[in-house]
């Protein structure tokens, strides 16, 4: 390792014993841990925020397994770097190729490692931010298994800052005193590399003293001097996508242009901003303005055929759409609720009334008997339970309070009356 190499790469683990975190997939007995205990590793991409140990994980995977790694970084390969690498010669076992930030491949780079994932001739191990299903494409994404790793939680960067100061000699050497460490964690944002990178600002800022002493206000004191206005891949980008949402949420069009503009001029991916007000139509907005979402669906469409800098003003207009729109969670709690509904009476049947009755015998023992088609009714609607009987009058959907929603309450109230609680 090199003399002066940054502290998170000197505490880079070389082992899973070593490794902080991801109990939930590298624990005793887990399956991740198996399958590497075996011997034996699977292509697969590894999902999770910056700072968690993609990468470590995949170099310890190469040790663990005695393959050849080769590592590339999706900002700056191209198929011709692939190219380069899928030629070499490889050992008794496939070797393993890490790409780094693997959504930013664009469709073609990604065919380009097909043929060589499905014949065995590399095992694949691609590290990304961003939600798979939507950035890398469905054939690559069918040959590898997929590992969400999460933020660290207080307990993880516990064990790492205290490892820090225990196992490197450089920071033993320092005679450092913790006095509160609260802001170092909360800056840190359960990424396990700014924590370090922290810690090591917080500490040269103190070079020459007999005692260094870490609390609070130190931290925030150098953060403040050495804070970078936006870092796609750190705490500004989850925050600042996070006051953005809430602008829109919160009905503030000024608001959330601003914080869409801190966004653009840092460069940030168009389709990140257009796929997170996708997603807020339906949470936030969903029957209060149906319509809604397909204004931020027709975004996410152009977005993806035009880009930087036309698609800013589409991006625009739909954050200004979206922030001037009634608002309603109500499809997003109903949809929790039901599921939590759903998790605790799985083992109910479907009445019989409800049955498909495809067969004679299924005829003759009553599915589908007394099933009141609506048609054949006034107004289309005819008053019977379609909930198992003991879930009976069981309310999922609650409309909010607004113009668009109002509307379904009288027809719901003229429906279902005291069934469901409709008054």
């Amino acid at each position: 390792m090199e003399p002066f190499a940054p502290l998170a790469e000197r505490l880079r683990p070389r082992n899973l014993d070593e490794y902080i975190g991801q109990e939930h997939i590298l624990g005793k007995n887990k399956p991740l841990r198996r399958t590497l205990e075996s011997g034996i590793v699977p292509s697969m991409i590894l999902w999770g925020p910056p700072g968690v140990g993609k990468t470590t994980l995949a170099l310890m995977m190469a040790e663990i397994t005695k393959r050849q790694f080769h590592s590339l970084s999706a900002i700056s390969a191209g198929v011709k770097d692939l190219r380069e690498v899928l030629s070499k010669p490889s050992g008794l076992f496939p070797p393993i190729l890490f790409i780094d930030e693997i959504h930013r491949f664009n469709k073609s780079q990604q065919d380009s490692l097909l043929g060589a994932v499905e014949k065995g001739q590399v095992t694949l191990i691609g590290a990304t931010t961003e939600n798979p299903s939507f950035e890398v494409n469905s054939a690559l994404l069918s040959r590898c298994q997929v590992y969400i790793l999460e933020a660290f939680g207080k307990k993880e960067l516990e064990s790492l800052l205290d490892r820090a100061l225990k196992s490197d000699t450089w920071l033993k050497d320092k005679n450092i005193r913790v006095d509160s460490s609260d802001s170092l964690f909360r800056i840190s944002g359960g990424d396990g590399r700014k924590l370090l990178n922290l810690l090591e600002l917080v500490v040269n800022a103190q070079v020459g003293q007999p005692e260094m002493v870490i609390n609070n206000d130190l931290v925030e004191e150098v953060v403040q001097k050495n804070l970078a206005r936006y870092d796609k891949s750190g705490e500004q980008h989850y925050d600042i996508i996070s006051a953005f949402i809430k602008s829109i949420r919160g009905s503030d069009p000024n608001a959330a242009l601003y914080w869409m503009a801190r966004m653009i001029i840092a460069g940030e991916d168009p389709k990140f901003i257009a796929r997170r007000m996708l997603i807020l139509a339906s949470e936030d907005i969903g029957l209060a303005n149906p319509t809604a979402m397909m204004v931020a669906n027709s975004c996410m469409d152009a977005i993806m055929k035009i880009g930087y800098p036309e698609g800013r003003i589409i991006l625009s207009q739909t954050a200004i759409y979206l922030a001037t729109s009634p608002k309603s969670n109500a499809s997003y709690v109903a949809i929790d609720m039901a599921i939590a509904l759903a998790e605790k009476t799985s083992h109910l049947p479907v009445p019989v009334d409800l049955r498909n009755a495809p067969t004679k015998l299924m005829k003759e023992i009553g599915y589908g008997k007394n099933y009141q088609y609506s048609h054949n009714y006034e107004g289309n609607f005819a008053k019977q339970n379609f909930l198992p009987d003991e879930l009976k009058g069981e309310k999922l959907y609650e409309p909010s309070n607004n113009a668009r929603e109002n509307e379904i309450k009288r027809s719901l109230q003229n429906w279902w009356g005291d069934w469901y609680g409709y008054e």
